[in-house]
């Protein structure tokens, strides 16, 4: 004989079924749909950490999403070096990257690429990582930034085997999508000549997810969002919906500082070639990432064109 449940246990059970049905829609609009979901340090910081986002990442394969992953890896890059003897050294928040360096750099985003296939596999879900040589999808060339002195003259700097993307090799990984498994890539790159370039991992994800015409391109990062300025008055709010030429004008307010830039920067090239819609989102917080696409609750920041 079954003995019925108590009213709270029936209303826990009916709440769940109707955040089930609240996803529904976005389930049924984002079916067959590339989400392309830039794996930033913040969401990497324990291993309870990345199972949680890989988790929801395979959530997302099971009900007809096309996740693909572009990952990071700049804390464990820092850590390699300094193992090696080399201090880690950045100008203006680019990584200065030698001969030496290049190397860690490509070995630590190997390894970091095939723990996180073998971490989705082990939940279920079917990954293909992209980050040795003879699979790599970025073809690079040489990054040359322009730095002014204190005349307010720019001038190019040297500052190693640092690259930006040239273009994105997408049958690899359209392969892969259409095999309904799911890519993760790592953010380096190398020239015609076979030159291993380390190339900034937002401005990467933002190459790949123009070049496949992304419905979405997702920012897991440390922060809740795109923040307003502090105020003496007023605590910082974030801001829930912003449009590129906002974006814009707070990057010319200095509203958007520090890692925040390559994320927007990226994210505004990727509206430009076709992706329908940028998410800045913090990776802290428990399934953000289904949280932010399958609800109607903003948690993070949006950027539409």
């Amino acid at each position: 004989m079954e003995v019925s449940r108590g009213n709270d246990s029936v209303r826990k059970e009916v709440q769940k079924a109707a955040v089930l049905i609240e996803a529904l829609p976005y389930i049924q609009f984002l079916q067959g749909k590339v989400v392309l979901i830039k794996l930033g340090g913040s969401a990497m910081t324990t291993p309870a950490r990345v199972e949680e986002v890989l988790r929801d990442i395979v959530f997302m394969e099971a009900v007809g999403v096309k996740p693909v992953v572009v990952h990071g890896g700049g804390n464990a890059i820092s850590l390699r070096m300094k193992d090696a003897g080399i201090a880690p050294r950045f100008i203006e928040g680019l990584r200065v990257t030698g001969r030496e360096s290049i190397e860690i750099v490509r070995e630590v985003l190997s390894g970091i690429n095939k723990t996180l296939t073998r971490q989705i596999s082990s939940l279920g879900g079917r990954a293909v990582g992209l980050s040795d040589r003879e699979d790599n999808v970025i073809k690079a060339r040489k990054l040359q930034p322009l730095f002014s002195d204190s005349m307010g003259n720019s001038n190019p700097i040297d500052i190693g085997f640092v690259g930006e993307v040239d273009r994105v090799e997408t049958k690899p990984i359209l392969k892969i999508i259409r095999s309904n498994k799911i890519p993760v890539i790592a953010p380096y790159g190398t020239d015609e000549d076979g030159q291993v370039y380390n190339i900034n991992g937002d401005m990467t994800a933002g190459s790949i997810a123009a070049e496949l015409k992304a419905e979405k391109l997702v920012f897991l990062t440390d922060v809740e969002g795109i923040m307003t300025k502090a105020d003496q008055r007023e605590q910082r709010q974030v801001l829930s919906s912003l449009k590129r030429e906002e974006i814009v004008r707070l990057l010319k307010e200095e509203t958007i500082v520090g890692g925040m830039i390559p994320k927007v920067t990226a994210g505004l090239y990727a509206l430009e070639h076709g992706v329908k819609k940028i998410h800045i989102i913090d990776g802290r917080l428990k399934h953000s990432l289904l949280l932010e696409i399958f609800t109607d609750k903003r948690i993070g920041t949006e950027i539409v064109s």
